[in-house]
């Protein structure tokens, strides 16, 4: 459209040269290659589509074969969390290297190179079993249903074992979770049986067949994933490791339309039936002092308990999961660093999960694992189980550090079950470094304690006035009477209080506690007042004087507080009149009133 005709040349050259960077890179099925038999096992029990492809592989050529190729087909491409083969030598499984590729004019589909444990002669057979682990391919269809109704599902893929070979017969079954079926494609020759789907057998397909199926299917599971796992190792040469993930965990099922009702959600067995109450992860078999917590604090809605190979902890959060609702935790645990720290002198090894179990048929869409070392450690070189990203490493301070800890830092998304493997992390550490942050330590203390001799024998002061010294003292004192004092107005209105509730209660036992309690509090507070008083007496004879007062004014209150509770048991006892109490009674409050009111004004003349 208007380009000029050099510029379209250009165009085209770059093209072709790019196709053949691609192709030179690309590899091509043998022909000598036929599969004889191909059994595909198809799991659709769960939130997560597992596959298992069982080969009989023949080499119909001349020359020794030593890899196969393998594909998946393009819809489910990007859904691959996992992938792996296995052969038996001599009756004892073999794990096959299974290297990523490409295929020439395949490009979309992903290819696998595996690498046999030995060269396959000429016109030999080998059987191997291939592995896969797909997400997010089994959706939630409607997308959105009421807290009443069924979730349903709906997986698409390929009637026959999409693969780089020609295959002489052919066979897949398909398990779901139970026998609900709404619709299928049926690609004949199949057939059902309660849960189970069987396409095939088919003959003689070429390469790369496909023959496209649509399932569509009841699934109630907990389709729960971690949308983020945050996982903090942090290694300690004093004997611990100590562990930390945070989780964020969302149901991403089909969404809950309209509200939520907790009542039918307990009165009605089948209410919420994909929803996700509680699911339980499994820690190491040493882990010890596990917590479970948020962002408002300690969850005490979990179990933990204690299995001979791993410790099980249920977690159940503070509400149900729907689809789309979400949940932020973190745990935490403490393990022995001699279980998975190791060392050669100064060579040491550590090796770990790169995840923990967090719960059945798990899926984790980013994983981030920070591995804190000892201050000093170098040459650190990371072995991964599996591909991952190393990110550069950091640095973190913590307590008695000088120049930080080395943090090593990996990432990988979509991880399944079967990635729980340990990594192994390789550093040099010199013991005599542990000796750093006790000796950090004792010389603070050492500064510190010489720091507070030297102050202790300096005087500070000018000149000595022994009269300013004493009125110092006598403030000291008189704060002290009027914090006392404020303890005993309280418990006056403590005494008021209880009999007020005594009257209407009528509980003369608790009446009577209550009374012994507040009655020694204002012994406690009034002697505390009278020994400061005698100290105070040597250094302010004016405010001695006014503390006296105040005592006697007090006693004279305690007086007619006691008559108070007397003539509140007399009335509850019905020995006067309810008449004859509200007068004498009347009495009395004004009598309180008045002496609080000189008690006041005492406190405020201390005060000044």
């Amino acid at each position: 459209f208007g380009m000029p005709r050099g510029l379209r040349m250009a165009s085209v050259f770059v093209l072709f040269a790019l196709l053949a960077v691609a192709a030179a890179g690309a590899e091509e099925p043998s022909k000598d290659v036929l599969v004889t038999r191909a059994a595909r096992e198809l799991d659709l029990t769960t939130h997560l589509a597992k596959q298992t492809v069982f080969l009989t592989v023949q080499n119909t050529g001349e020359r020794p074969l030593s890899s196969l190729l393998y594909t998946v087909e393009t819809s489910l491409a990007d859904k691959l969390a996992f992938i792996g083969a296995q052969t038996k030598v001599e009756e004892e499984d073999v794990e096959l290297k299974v290297t990523p590729t490409t295929i020439a004019g395949k490009a979309a589909a992903a290819a696998y190179r595996v690498d046999l444990p030995s060269p396959l002669a000429a016109q030999q057979q080998l059987s191997l079993e291939v592995e896969t682990v797909f997400t997010h391919a089994v959706v939630p269809y409607p997308s959105e249903i009421t807290q009443a109704e069924k979730q349903l599902v709906q997986f698409s893929s390929n009637a026959h074992v999409f693969l780089p070979y020609p295959t002489r017969t052919q066979s897949t079954t398909v398990t779901l979770p139970s026998s609900s079926i709404e619709s299928f494609t049926r690609v004949s020759p199949v057939s059902t049986n309660e849960n189970e789907i069987n396409y095939g057998p088919y003959s003689d397909l070429p390469a790369f067949s496909h023959a496209k199926i649509l399932l569509h299917f009841e699934n109630n599971g907990p389709f729960i994933k971690v949308a983020s796992l945050e996982r903090l190792i942090e290694v300690s040469h004093w004997g611990n490791v100590a562990v930390e993930e945070h989780y964020h965990i969302t149901h991403f099922g089909a969404k809950l339309k309209g509200s939520f009702s907790r009542y039918d959600y307990q009165r009605i067995p089948t209410s919420g039936q994909s929803s996700v109450k509680s699911y339980k992860t499994m820690l190491p078999a040493a882990a010890r002092d596990v917590y479970y917590r948020d962002e408002i604090g300690n969850i005490s809605t979990s179990h933990l308990r204690e299995a001979e190979d791993y410790v099980e902890l249920e977690l159940r959060p503070r509400f149900p999961l729907f689809g789309g609702w979400q949940t932020r935790y973190y745990i935490g645990y403490n393990v022995p660093s001699y279980e998975y720290l190791y060392h050669s002198g100064s060579r040491y090894m550590l090796r770990m999960r790169f995840v923990d179990h967090a719960f059945d048929e798990q899926i984790i869409e980013s994983v981030t694992v920070r591995v804190v070392l000892p201050e000093g450690a170098r040459n650190i070189a990371l072995k991964p189980p599996y591909p991952v990203t190393e990110r550069p490493t950091e640095l973190r301070q913590t307590y008695l550090d000088t120049v930080g800890r080395p943090v090593v830092v990996i990432t990988k998304n979509n991880v399944v079950e079967q990635h729980i493997q340990d990594f192994e992390l390789y550093y040099d550490f010199e013991t005599i470094l542990l000796l750093q942050e006790p000796l950090l330590v004792v010389a603070a203390l050492y500064l510190f304690f010489l720091l507070v001799i030297a102050i202790v024998r300096m005087d500070f002061t000018i000149t000595k006035d022994a009269a300013l010294l004493a009125k110092q003292q006598a403030s000291v004192l008189v704060e002290s009477i009027l914090q006392a004092h404020d303890r005993r107005s309280t418990l006056i209105t403590g005494y008021q209080d209880a009999i007020a509730t005594y009257k209407q209660s009528k509980d003369n036992k608790a009446f009577k506690a209550s009374k012994r309690r507040l009655d020694e509090g204002y012994r406690s507070s009034t002697e505390d007042i009278t020994s400061k008083s005698k100290e105070l007496q040597g250094t302010d004879s004016e405010a001695t004087a006014k503390v006296n007062e105040l005592q006697k004014k007090s006693a004279e209150l305690k007086t007619i507080l006691e008559e108070s509770c007397i003539l509140a048991e007399r009335v509850v006892s019905e020995r006067i009149g309810k008449q004859q109490y509200l007068e004498q009674d009347k009495s009395n409050q004004q009598r309180i009133n008045r002496l609080q009111q000189d008690i006041d004004s005492l406190v405020q003349t201390l005060g000044m």
